[in-house]
């Protein structure tokens, strides 16, 4: 299964979850973590007092479990405006930087792995709820 990596599975993961841990292990054969995801943790990690560490730890298992990176290219943007009108056009809003998310595992046809509820209002992918 392609796991498409959210924020908070992140840091379930780099906590250690026995869920979180547990479910990459078992579905992972291929991780994707979206561009925004690391942009996300990186402001959170400059407004900690661990930034280098945490920096350094995100690297460490992005390249321990040969994460791939999902960058925004023009493909991902047309991704996200389709998936943005769609949720227009139901009435539904989530926040936009999980549009962009999704609009990332849109183009891996991967799996979002998250907390959030909300992907299940993303008609466009699958995803897991912890």
């Amino acid at each position: 299964m392609k796991l498409v990596l959210d924020t908070n599975i992140y840091c379930d993961y780099a906590e250690g979850v026995s869920e979180t841990v547990d479910m990459i292990a078992a579905h992972g054969a291929h991780i994707y973590i979206p561009s925004v995801v690391i942009g996300e943790l990186t402001f959170g990690f400059m407004k900690g007092k661990k930034q280098q560490f945490n920096e350094r730890k995100l690297h460490q298992l992005i390249s321990r479990l040969q994460i791939e990176i999902i960058d925004v290219t023009a493909d991902v943007a047309r991704k996200y405006a389709i998936i943005y009108l769609s949720l227009s056009k139901k009435g539904t809003r989530i926040p936009i930087n999980d549009v962009w998310i999704a609009a990332c595992c849109m183009e891996t046809g991967g799996t979002i792995l998250t907390r959030d509820k909300h992907f299940k209002y993303v008609d466009q992918i699958e995803s897991i709820v912890l």
